[in-house]
């Protein structure tokens, strides 16, 4: 282990025996106020790690909720120096919640890579995602995150096979995050066996924590995944809730049911 807060954090919880719940939120949806206020009542209510969103105008990952959160987000002047931003005034009161930015390549290369990383590790950011970044093409931002402490966190679909994997998996670090359902996010239900099978297979590739997202919505798929999985990813359904100031006052109360759902169901040991 490198000692990352992303690390740490999961060290914390396999000696707790449970599975990290792992919540995400558009950068700036619907502004910049308002998602700071409800980034800071996350880790209040469960969440060990946080995924924030860099909002771009072509998520194509992404489904409907997510998609309408980046465009909130953008129309009400969210840029790439604001997301940090976002993050920097988060960090001032908490250091200690891993923080992973998840998004696309391209407002990265616009920023520019080297200015990115800098001002990311500034601002405190543990890990990175690049959703449409694949291994072949990620020589030139990979060392450099390696270099300042960044996890570079890979994303393993259904579809990946045997012979893709390993390219997958090299340079990946912090957490390898499982893709649930073929699709885009928050479309639909995983499929509890398959998943299993899936991680189960996985695990013996790779002894990097997994952490499972892309269609979980509520404390009872969560605690059906819980026990399979390193980690719990939600999204959609909480940023389904951010744009209404009356279904907002709801995301502490469901975070905490996602958590509560998680520390009631041990997670299968792994080796």
């Amino acid at each position: 282990m490198s000692g990352t807060r992303i690390d740490k954090r999961f060290e914390e919880l396999q000696k707790q025996g449970r599975a990290g719940l792992v919540t995400f939120l558009v950068a700036g949806d619907p502004d910049f106020d308002t998602c700071l206020e409800c980034l800071r009542t996350l880790p209040e209510n469960g969440a060990d790690i946080i995924e924030l969103g860099m909002p771009f105008s072509d998520p194509m990952a992404d489904g409907p909720a997510i998609q309408a959160g980046s465009t909130r987000a953008l129309q009400n002047g969210a840029s790439m120096p604001r997301t940090l931003e976002l993050l920097q005034r988060f960090r001032a009161g908490d250091s200690t919640t891993p923080v992973v930015l998840m998004g696309y390549y391209n407002p990265v290369y616009i920023y520019g890579v080297e200015r990115f990383l800098d001002d990311a590790a500034e601002a405190g950011v543990d890990g990175l995602i690049l959703v449409d970044l694949p291994p072949e093409e990620s020589g030139e931002i990979l060392p450099g995150a390696q270099k300042r402490g960044i996890d570079f966190i890979r994303l393993v679909t259904p579809t990946t096979d045997s012979a893709r994997l390993p390219a997958i998996l090299d340079g990946a670090s912090g957490f390898l995050y499982y893709v649930s359902i073929v699709g885009i996010t928050g479309t639909k239900a995983p499929d509890t066996g398959r998943v299993s099978k899936s991680i189960e297979a996985l695990r013996q590739h790779s002894r990097l924590p997994v952490a499972v997202g892309f269609g979980i919505r509520n404390a009872e798929q969560a605690g059906a995944l819980g026990p399979l999985a390193d980690g719990i990813v939600v999204g959609s359904a909480l940023v389904e809730r951010i744009a209404d100031p009356e279904t907002r006052s709801g995301i502490p109360g469901l975070v905490a049911e996602l958590a509560g759902a998680l520390r009631s169901r041990n997670r299968k040991a792994t080796s």
